[in-house]
Formats: C-alpha cells, structure tokens, sequence
C-alpha cells in the first residue's frame, strides 16, 4: 500500500494545479477566510470545535511575515465575531522564525495578546528538526508570559520524551501527533509501532501530570489506546480532546464525537494551498491514498 501510495504522489506532482485542486480540495477549506469560517460553522453544527490555520509557513522576508501575522489577527477578530467555537494554529515559520528568533517573538507575542483579549488560544505547531529546538525555546518563553498558548509534539521524534519530561514541569497545553516530516533514522523512529508505542507511552506521561492535552491521530489503534488511557485513569471529558484534520477520516471522527467525546478538526485555507497539499501528500502518502479513495471511490 506505501508504494502504491507514493505512486500516487508522484503522479499528483506531474498534473496541472487546477487537477491537483480537485486532490486537494477535500482538505482545505479553500482561498479565504470566509471559505473557514463557513467550514467551522458546519463544524459547530456538529458540535465539533475547530483550529483554524493561515497557510503560509516557509515565508522568506519579515514584510511577507509581518502579512501572515495581520492575517492571524483577521482570524482571531472573525473567530469572535461570528461566535465560532474554534481558537488559531500558528506555523512558526509563517511568522518568521527561519528569519530571525527575536523577530519571530515579537510577532507571536502580539498574537497571543490580541488572542488573550478574545478569551481565546492560541497552538504553535512543530515543524521539521531543524526548528524543534528554537520553537521550544520561544514557547516557553511566551509560556511564562500567557496562559493561553499550547505547543505541538511528535510522537515520532526520539528526543520528545525529554521534551515532555521537560514542559511537564510547568503544565503544558500540549498537542501530541506522529509527526509527517521526512527525518533521518538517526533522530526519528522509522518503525510504525514504535511511533504508535511512543505515542501512547507520551499521551500517559502528560495525562500523569495533569496537562491537557490535544490527542491527535487518524489512527484507529491510537484512539483505541487513548480510550483504554482515559478510561484507566477516570479522567474528567475536559481534561483533554481530539483532534483531526479536516476531510481526513471522517468516520472515525463522527464515532469519537458521538462517543461524547471533545473532538476538534484543524482546517486550513489560503492562497498557499498547492505547496501544503503537495507537501501533506509528499511526507504522509497515507493522505495520498485517502483523497485517492474519495476520488476513485476505491474499496
């Protein structure tokens, strides 16, 4: 199934972009943000809450930055103004950590204000190694300053359990997934149990420490492991959630919905779609064989 999935990506990266929208389009709110904001509305409706994200990390000058951070401020103002049961993602390279730290601070902390002002949240999401350590560094920093900001991990890494270990120490919101990035064996756990291990083994040492924690995963075993966790330890429904991303398994998020429990669904938009549609297919072909069955209406 692996190959037959990166034959699909592969095929995906030679069509046209109008070709690719189709892929794609399950999976992204669309261009705008009032394409989200009616997306979180059907959501809501659902009872399912929502995390909105800006597609637009990997920017490369502060002006384009300093954009991608007015237009996470757009969000928080729509979020509020339409009532939306839904807080903000932020990559931390859209707002400019390749660029500059300092000036990624700064840009992150005039978020989190205008976020504070809202009574709403705000999760800054990890991305591949080489931005691990200085996304940490940052967070807690901002941590010490705001109550209302959570951080990201991947299950997948091997230094996340000292990491954990590591923000436990001061309650961390946390987000726990896999991780899609392509790392190198040498930093990253390869083997599909080892991760699934890892993830679960991460999700207890949180759940121990009373964090909240974002349970983030499409996978059927890892649900099954995070009931049997939640049921162990008595926990209350508000000590923690799920979450997916949008278009992504959708049986199984109506099941753990109607199961009563919290389950919130990360959605993108944007004008940058075609550079995170490619790159979410390229580094998780899993996603590539999805659209690929929803398309095809393969079996």
């Amino acid at each position: 199934m692996d190959f037959v999935n990166q034959t699909i990506v592969s095929f995906v990266k030679l069509l046209p972009k109008t070709i690719v929208h189709i892929f794609a389009k399950k999976y992204i709110a669309g261009e705008t943000l009032q394409d989200a904001i009616n997306v979180v509305k059907q959501l809501n409706s659902k009872g399912i809450f929502a995390t909105l994200d800006v597609l637009g990390e990997a920017i490369k000058t502060k002006d384009e930055a300093i954009h991608e951070k007015e237009e996470c401020l757009r969000v928080l103002n729509a979020i509020s103004e339409n009532n939306l049961k839904a807080n903000l993602s932020i990559k931390p390279t859209s707002l400019g950590l390749s660029i500059d730290e300092e000036f990624f601070y700064q840009q992150l902390k005039e978020v989190l204000t205008k976020a504070k002002e809202f009574k709403n949240f705000v999760r800054v999401d990890m991305e591949d190694s080489p931005y691990t350590s200085a996304t940490i560094k940052i967070f807690k920093r901002l941590q010490s300053e705001f109550d209302n900001v959570g951080i990201v991990v991947q299950a997948y890494l091997k230094r996340t359990m000292d990491d954990v270990k590591d923000l436990n120490m001061t309650k961390t919101n946390y987000r726990l997934c896999k991780g899609i990035y392509i790392e190198p064996e040498e930093i990253a756990y390869k083997n599909k149990q080892s991760i699934r291990d890892n993830f679960l083994k991460l999700l207890e040492t949180m759940l121990q420490n009373k964090s909240y924690v974002g349970i983030a995963t499409h996978d059927d075993y890892l649900v099954n492991g995070a009931y049997r966790i939640i049921e162990e330890m008595k926990l209350q429904k508000d000590k923690y959630e799920f979450q997916m991303l949008y278009g992504v398994t959708e049986r199984l998020r109506d099941k753990i919905n109607s199961d009563g429990h919290k389950i919130r669904i990360y959605v993108p938009y944007g004008k940058k779609w075609y550079a995170y549609s490619i790159r979410r297919m390229q580094e998780n072909p899993e996603v590539a064989g999805h659209i690929a069955k929803s398309i095809f209406k393969f079996n």
